[in-house]
């Protein structure tokens, strides 16, 4: 196997790209692939302060020459948007992007008894601490489907592997301040799921029209073919192939047990993957994971219920769904629906969004992006439901770690609650305030909490867990204000643990005192 790098220098919006063919054994990004496998992996060194990666870089990698890779040109922006210095700068745009208020004020006022304690921020450049650096990767998996994937900390060969798995419409860089902070101790690798960020085809999965044809236009637009090409027959961006998809990329990329997180969708796909591959796993932490997926009945658990509908997620899209889905991603690859999606999710509107806003427009400019999403949202379900994989994870003493957003507009913290409920055993951290994905929100803490539980089970419980004094607390809950520095300004973040003591009826008593607190106090 050969390992094909390159670096990337950024200039007036024009991206450069140097080549170089190296052996499989230099330690420039170094993959583990056994014996035998045919994986080719192909990385890059990435400055998530600088411009991203562009799409149309990435279909002259795999579609065009090598050496004619100096001075390729990346998509330009939609009209009326400009990126500078990682900020989304907008004329029209700007009533919508998320701003940056003052620093949030202590949401501690509950009458609870709670202590402060000091975390460390994220590594401050500005200061001389270095992040560990990034490498985006490229992993093909199968013919034409190759899988993109970031990585920090590879030279930590004595530590503990950690893979990250995205939520639904975004990819690897939603875990760029858990690669370069947890990179500088850990080997960590955040993946794109396929038909997500930057794992989409690098080419229509379906046949063109015919040259000439009155709707040849239409050819922009990925999967809206008439044909399936060989290599897509069958294909469909379904919870089994993520499965399947993390359950290779370990074995042929990482090489042995992870602990794996997931945030929202990647909370069920790590859970999923954990209940089928229990061998391949150490420990697994959700993060505000959504407990269901997929509307159509699973083929293989409900064959006969399967065959009522007669669509699930192939290619081509069908005729009569092309127009539906051309009119409902023209409503949500809208900068405006993207914006406002950020601005429910996060709870903090302080939250500098504009690089996750950028990819996320990025991504939807690629043409397989639409079709893409049909297939995910017609996708069947996965063979089994969350509870059953919350259930093979108990049954075969897989670690569990609950991270959970109080302030999720979508997975309200009940459902948190009610996993806990099902592994009483698991330790459970609320954060607050924080939305649907704490880990990009508030990262000091989630990457405080997560360094504190990986060291718990690597200690085998000689390190006590995260915010608790020694291992008997562990039944109690505990509130504790979590302080941390970040730009030059304190942040104060309140976190409650729930030990294997947790009642939802305590929950529900402490959460009404809470509120009364507060009442007491604008009063």
């Amino acid at each position: 196997m050969e390992i094909l790098t390159f670096n990337i220098a950024t200039c007036h919006g024009v991206t450069n790209l140097r080549w170089k063919l190296v052996d499989k054994s230099s330690n420039s990004c170094k993959s583990k692939v056994p014996t035998g496998t045919k994986a080719q992996v192909l990385c890059a060194r990435v400055d998530h302060r600088s411009e991203s990666l562009r799409f149309s870089n990435i279909n002259k990698l795999f579609l065009g020459n090598p050496d004619q890779g100096e001075g390729s040109k990346s998509i330009n922006a939609p009209e009326g948007l400009k990126v500078v210095d990682s900020k989304v700068l907008s004329g029209e745009y700007d009533s919508y992007v998320i701003h940056r208020d003052e620093d949030v004020e202590n949401i501690s006022g509950s009458g609870e008894s709670t202590t402060k304690v000091l975390i460390p921020g994220l590594p401050n450049e500005s200061r001389g601490e270095c992040g560990a650096p990034i490498n985006s990767c490229f992993w093909e998996w199968k013919p034409k489907l190759n899988v993109h994937y970031e990585k920090a900390g590879y030279q930590n060969v004595k530590s503990p592997p950690v893979l990250f798995l995205p939520g639904f419409g975004v990819g690897s860089f939603h875990y760029a301040n858990q690669l370069k902070d947890l990179g500088r101790e850990y080997r960590v690798w955040a993946i794109d799921f396929l038909g997500q960020g930057m794992s989409l085809p690098v080419e229509n999965p379906t046949t063109l029209l015919k040259e000439g044809d009155i709707l040849e236009e239409k050819n922009s637009i990925w999967g809206f073919g008439e044909e399936t090409e060989p290599w897509a027959n069958e294909l469909v961006y379904s919870m089994d192939l993520w499965r399947d998809q993390v359950s290779h990329f370990i074995e042929e990329v990482i090489g042995e047990p992870v602990y794996i997180v997931g945030n929202s969708l990647g909370g069920y796909v790590a859970l999923y993957f954990a209940a089928s591959n229990p061998h391949l796993v150490k420990g697994v932490t959700l993060l505000n994971a959504t407990p269901f997926w997929g509307f159509l009945p699973n083929p293989i658990r409900s064959p006969a219920l399967a065959r009522l509908f007669p669509w699930s997620g192939t290619f081509p899209l069908p005729a009569s769904v092309r127009k539906l889905i051309e009119l409902l991603w023209q409503k949500i690859s809208d900068p405006k629906s993207i914006a406002e999606i950020l601005k429910q999710v996060y709870a903090d509107h302080s939250t500098n969004v504009d690089q996750v806003f950028s990819r996320i427009l990025e991504i939807t400019q690629h043409p397989a992006a639409a079709a893409s999403f049909a297939s995910i949202m017609f996708a069947p379900q996965g063979q089994l439901s969350f509870e059953e994989c919350l259930m093979r994870c108990k049954m075969n003493n897989l670690p569990i770690c609950l991270m959970y957003g109080k302030e999720d507009p979508w997975v309200k913290p009940i459902w948190g609650l009610k996993v806990k409920r099902q592994v009483p055993e698991a330790p459970y951290y609320e954060i607050s305030p924080a939305g649907h994905c704490p880990h990009d929100e508030v990262p000091e803490v989630v990457n405080y909490l997560l360094r504190g539980w990986i060291n718990n089970i690597e200690s085998h419980g000689s390190n006590v867990l995260p915010l608790l004094d020694d291992s008997q607390s562990i039944r109690y809950d505990i509130s504790k204000d979590l302080e941390f520095t970040r730009g030059g300004s304190r942040k104060l973040v309140k976190v409650r643990f729930f030990g294997s003591g947790f009642s939802i009826w305590n929950w529900i008593n402490s959460s009404v005192k809470s509120q009364l607190g507060k009442l007491e106090i604008k009063s």
